[in-house]
């Protein structure tokens, strides 16, 4: 048992040291991606409101709806504040970001903090996405139904809403874990209030309610085909425990092999193993990351973290073979829970 700690010890040590340079965020590179991506957002926007004709609004608005969506995800970084490191542009654009879509930022703030402490370790993990076993017997049978198709339901139906329903959620059901719950929840509330208060009341002095509803609803539609694939991609089918926090974290996430400007967009959540082991790194230091962490996982006789191939082709794959979480399975090396395969027809 000495033995295993002091080599759990002197892994950790030697991770830290090894990408000890790549803590260091640079202001530079985060602004750039904020600019350019909130650039082209806002410039698509304007676009969209000053053609007449209702087809190329439509269009300009969904490819708003895309940009908005690679910008949102600026704001996970800030939740780290990884961005800029500058904390009070960190702490306040999110939420000027977040409010117009209705995003709860505060609160997702809130609990991506124990999304962090949990994944991999605790059920009760905010941003878990797959089911137990157990949780699937004792389910009714549409909610069955709805585990067996849960992907296309997340992405395509629920979708944004469905994000910010289940954060808000979240948010009441912690409020007693997080001293500071309660105050986050009045912010946003009160924020989204304010926000749309001032959008509305321009949208009716300016006759174009009706659009205004329409805008709201594609961007909300395109966004949560964006962020709820991320969601589910991150840890379906990892969920398991390692000997230590920060070797649970490489394992129980996933990396996926992607182009650079996909990376980019994604803020180096390609690499969601990286950061979880190492959330104080910043989105371009991640690839170098896993370069430097593979070797010492392959010094130390580790499995190696693996690259799986691009957003669409796993998002297809895993959509199409649905699982949930059992037992854990002791025959592999990291300690991974066995998962097993729904099969809509076998209830029993």
């Amino acid at each position: 048992m000495g033995d295993r700690t002091v080599s759990v010890n002197s892994i950790a040590q030697e991770l830290q040291q090894v990408t000890v340079d790549l803590h260091q965020v640079n202001p530079r590179a985060g602004l750039l991606r904020f600019n350019l991506l909130g650039l082209i957002f806002v410039s698509l926007v304007i676009l969209a409101w000053s053609v007449p004709n209702n087809i190329l609004f439509v269009v300009a608005t969904m490819l708003a709806g895309v940009f908005y969506g690679f910008w949102l995800i600026c704001t996970h970084d800030m939740t780290h504040q990884t961005l800029t490191g500058w904390q009070w542009f960190d702490t306040i654009m999110p939420r000027l970001m977040s409010w117009p879509m209705l995003w709860p930022y505060s609160i997702y703030a809130e609990i991506h903090r124990l999304h962090h402490g949990w994944n991999g370790i605790d059920l009760r993990d905010p941003e878990r996405i797959q089911w137990t076993w157990q949780e699937y017997q004792q389910a009714h049978p549409i909610l069955r139904w709805y585990i067996n198709h849960q992907w296309l339901c997340d992405i395509f139906i629920l979708g944004g809403i469905g994000l910010i329903i289940k954060t808000i959620i979240n948010g009441v059901r912690f409020h007693k874990l997080v001293a500071s719950m309660r105050r986050q929840i009045l912010l946003d509330v009160t924020g989204m209030l304010l926000v749309h208060s001032v959008l509305l009341m321009l949208a009716i002095l300016q006759g174009e309610i009706l659009r205004y509803i329409l805008f709201w609803v594609i961007l909300e539609r395109i966004i949560g085909i964006i962020a709820q694939t991320r969601d589910h991609l991150e840890h379906y089918a990892l969920w398991g425990k390692f000997t230590s926090h920060q070797l649970t974290q490489l394992y129980a996430c996933r990396n996926i092999a992607t182009s650079s400007l996909v990376g980019w967009l994604m803020g180096g959540l390609d690499y969601h193993a990286v950061h979880h082991i190492f959330p104080d790194i910043p989105f371009n230091q991640l690839p170098e990351a896993f370069k430097r962490i593979q070797k010492v996982l392959e010094k130390h006789n580790l499995p190696l973290m693996k690259l799986e191939s691009g957003y669409l082709k796993s998002t297809y794959w895993l959509s199409r073979h649905p699982s949930l979480i059992g037992e854990v399975d002791f025959s592999s090396t990291t300690n991974r829970h066995r998962i097993i395969p729904v099969i809509a027809e076998a209830d029993g």
